[in-house]
Formats: structure tokens, C-alpha cells, sequence
């Protein structure tokens, strides 16, 4: 796969579709590397006549990692956050977001119609927010604007997305893994487990930083409220969320879609927090798209 020198780093990415058609930017969540876009969805999209990119965010993948800066007592700075005392981190959704810009502009691709997941759609929101004319519209799933007054995830999701795994071993990683998303995942849309597993395997031995995973989490912790910043977005809006998240509770794709201007909402009865349901997200991204371009 490719990568680009953008804002003093490396980011890996990998491309679908035709190089000269309208592109598509996808903007992974946290700890998740590219290969988390199903190929299946990205062939989708490509196949309706979009240049599809996917990339690594920086601290995960094959991008540039940064662990010089340490690795965050995520434990005592979740405390300091719920007891409202500031929060610092090495680097920031806004440094993600000027990641996105530079490889729009790397690529020249310019407008983008830009598609986040999760902590990717934090990140996607701060890209439209702060840098409209890279922006030809904005999907955003799964996401939040980080406004305290919402509902935090389930205790089971908290435990499953904070656990350790006893050791590095890949077998024991798997399970790991397949016991988060037996927690978060999608109960009206059938993963085949045998599918989940190589899938997980195949991302993990291209890759396994949880130094990364610590530090993409401190950096949304240390964002807080960003509601201020998503009222300021121009682009085309369209907000989609589960109504069985119990990671990003649907309360949090309701206030996004309530706070950015002209938002549309789309709420997919039976998905949680993952990828499942991909064929109805791969609509949903389409029709958007093309009815912004």
C-alpha cells in the first residue's frame, strides 16, 4: 500500500475505484486500522462511480506512531474528565483532523466527500468545521459531538473497550477481540464468526499497538464538548447511528444530527458499534454523496 508525507508524518492509505472520479475520504475510529472499512463496502462505493480512499490514522496501522509521548493512565484521566478538571494530551482530534486535510490535499482530491466511524467521525466533524472548502459533504457515524450530558456507554461496553488482554499471543488476542464485539456489535445484523476471526487475525498481524490505541483515546477524552465546533460545519450533513449502540448511545447521533446545521438523520434499527450492517451504510454513503456532488 502507498503512504503520504502529510503534517510532518506518514499516513498509509489505500485506494478503490477510478483515480479521476469524485472521491470519497473514510475516516476509521479508534484504535481500528484501515483494513476496518469492509472491502466489500469500499467496492460498493467505487462501483457507483467514486475514487474510495482508506487510510491508517496516525498512532495505529502502518502510520506514523507516537510513542514517544507515553502511554496515558487512561484510568485516572477518565476520573479527572468526570470530575471536570482539564485534561492534556501529546496530540489532539484537531491534529487528526489537519491529518485528514493534508491527505485531501496530497492526493488532490479536494472536495472530498468525507465518511467517519466512531472516533472518525469526531474527527471527520472537526475536518468540516475547520476546513469547509475540503469538505464537499459529511457522513458521520456512530458518533458523538462529546457534550457531557449524554448518555455514556454501557457498563459491559466500558469494561469490554478498557480490558486488557492477558498477553500479546495472537490467539489470545483474537479472543479478546471477538469478546468486544460480542459485546458492542450488531444485533440485527449476522457476523459469521469464522469472518470475524480471520478478519481480526489478518488486522492484527499487520499490526497490533495498543500504545496507539491509549494515546487516540486520551486525545478524545481531551477534546470534551465539541458542540461549539460542529455548529460551525457548512457541508451537506448526514448522521447515522444504531439504535442498539451501546458504546455511542443513539441519544449521541441525535444530538449531532440536532447541532449541525440542516443535518440530516438516519437512524438503522438493529446496529450497534461496528461494521455489520456495511450494506446499508454503503446506501445510505452513496445516495448522500451523489445527491452533494
Amino acid at each position: 500500500m502507498p503512504s503520504a508525507a502529510v503534517n510532518g508524518i506518514r499516513l498509509e492509505y489505500e485506494t478503490f475505484g477510478d483515480a479521476g472520479a469524485p472521491a470519497i475520504l473514510l475516516i476509521m475510529g479508534l484504535g481500528m486500522q484501515l483494513l476496518a472499512w469492509p472491502v466489500p463496502f469500499c467496492e460498493a462505493l467505487a462501483r457507483h462511480g467514486f475514487r474510495v480512499i482508506r487510510y491508517d490514522n496516525r498512532d495505529i496501522g502502518l502510520s506514523s506512531h507516537f510513542d514517544h509521548l507515553g502511554v496515558p493512565n487512561l484510568i485516572w484521566t477518565i476520573l479527572k474528565s468526570r470530575l471536570g478538571l482539564r485534561v492534556a494530551s501529546g496530540y489532539s482530534l484537531d491534529d487528526m483532523a489537519d491529518d485528514a486535510a493534508g491527505l485531501i490535499d496530497a492526493l488532490g482530491i479536494a472536495p472530498a466527500h468525507v465518511v467517519g466511524v466512531s472516533m472518525g467521525g469526531m474527527i471527520a466533524q472537526q475536518l468540516a468545521a475547520r476546513f469547509a472548502g475540503r469538505v464537499r459533504s459529511l457522513v458521520s457515524i456512530m458518533s458523538t459531538t462529546g457534550d457531557r450530558r449524554l448518555p455514556p456507554a454501557t457498563r459491559a461496553a466500558q469494561r469490554a473497550l478498557l480490558g486488557r488482554p492477558r498477553s500479546s499471543d495472537i490467539e489470545v488476542l483474537i479472543k479478546h477481540y471477538v469478546n468486544l464485539y460480542s459485546v458492542i456489535g450488531s444485533p440485527g445484523f449476522a457476523t459469521d464468526p469464522d469472518e470475524l476471526r480471520a478478519r481480526l487475525e489478518k488486522s492484527l498481524r499487520r499490526s497490533y499497538h495498543p500504545q496507539g490505541v491509549a494515546r487516540q483515546m486520551l486525545a478524545i477524552i481531551a477534546a470534551g464538548d465539541r458542540s461549539s465546533d460542529v455548529r460551525a460545519i457548512l457541508a451537506p450533513t448526514l448522521v447515522i447511528h444504531g439504535d442498539r449502540d451501546p458504546l455511542v448511545p443513539v441519544e449521541g447521533g441525535r444530538d449531532t444530527a440536532a447541532k449541525v446545521p440542516g443535518a440530516k438523520l438516519q437512524i438503522v434499527n438493529g446496529m450497534g458499534h461496528d461494521m455489520a450492517a456495511w450494506p446499508v451504510l454503503a446506501a445510505a454513503v452513496v445516495g448522500h454523496a451523489q445527491a452533494h456532488h
